[in-house]
């Protein structure tokens, strides 16, 4: 079963798929969305969304510069002020200096 995916910005609706999970970075911690999640709404956090096509398969990263997740039963929608796709092959960003010492 499949998960409907949305990210829209103030500009225009940038991606709407099915896919198998997406992983969105919220305030509290990253959090994965697969089809079936319990309905949700969260405040995002600026950070990088990554949008899996099948259960090891990458298909997107999104650079998101904040806003808000809704899980319901029609899927996953993001609200974010900005988006912006991001190299599949980029490095992942580190952890700063001395993080969850």
């Amino acid at each position: 079963m499949a998960l409907h995916f949305e990210l829209v910005t103030p500009e225009k609706l940038l991606r709407s798929e099915d896919v198998h999970m997406v992983v969105v970075p919220g305030t509290e911690g990253d959090f994965g969305v697969l089809a079936g999640h319990a309905p949700v709404m969260s405040v995002i956090r600026a950070g990088e969304l990554t949008v899996f096509s099948g259960p090891n398969s990458v298909a997107a990263r999104i650079h998101v510069d904040g806003g808000f997740a809704e899980v319901n039963e029609r899927g996953l929608t993001v609200l974010a002020e900005a988006a912006s796709e991001v190299a599949l092959d980029a490095p992942l960003r580190q952890a700063p200096e001395g993080f969850g010492a």
